[in-house]
């Protein structure tokens, strides 16, 4: 009878520790749901950006690598590689709160396409990381959408959306755009 209740008591117990062992492993692996309408940080800031034209070497932030000629009047194939500065206002001269860093590239030839890949690299008093960003920016469209695909320092493995608007642009020499960066995952 005792050998009885050892064995009941034995699977009892055995069938509680696989349900919390299976219970806590799930628990771990659940989802965060993100409210789209309440991002978790929110910035705005300007990306101004003055190509090189062969008289501009003090002035210039980016410089094209390849520029194939004939392919087309959208600058199709056009690889531009930059140093950026983001400021807070629409002033060029104002106060850089972070550089951009990396490439965009034409890639489309029956309309104008740019394909940008980079990191805004903080370095002040306000914020220290970096945010990478990436994604099509379809420049005919009033709004377009680029990806947070993660960051370090204030911006660990951060997540979200950067919404481009032309604020002017000037020919080839020189544009600015307002980004809107919003993060919906942050650590």
């Amino acid at each position: 009878m005792a050998s009885l209740i050892q064995k009941q008591l034995f699977k009892a117990l055995f069938s509680f520790f696989l349900l919390v062992l299976l219970f806590s492993d799930t628990v771990y692996s659940y989802r965060k749901t993100f409210d789209q309408k309440k991002p978790c940080k929110h910035f705005s800031f300007y990306f101004h950006d003055i190509l090189y034209d062969g008289d501009n070497v003090a002035n210039a932030t980016s410089a094209a690598i390849v520029s194939p000629p004939g392919l087309g009047n959208f600058k199709f194939g056009k690889f531009v590689i930059f140093d950026d500065p983001i400021t807070m206002d629409k002033n060029y001269l104002s106060e850089p709160v972070a550089r951009a860093q990396g490439f965009y590239f034409y890639d489309m030839k029956m309309d104008f396409n740019a394909w940008f890949c980079y990191t805004l690299v903080f370095n002040s008093t306000e914020h220290k990381g970096t945010l990478n960003i990436m994604g099509a920016d379809l420049m005919m469209e009033p709004t377009r959408d680029l990806s947070v695909v993660g960051g370090t320092g204030d911006f660990f493995m951060a997540r979200g959306i950067a919404t481009f608007v032309t604020d002017i642009f000037q020919g080839a020499k020189y544009f600015r755009v307002k980004m809107d960066i919003k993060l919906y995952e942050c650590y």
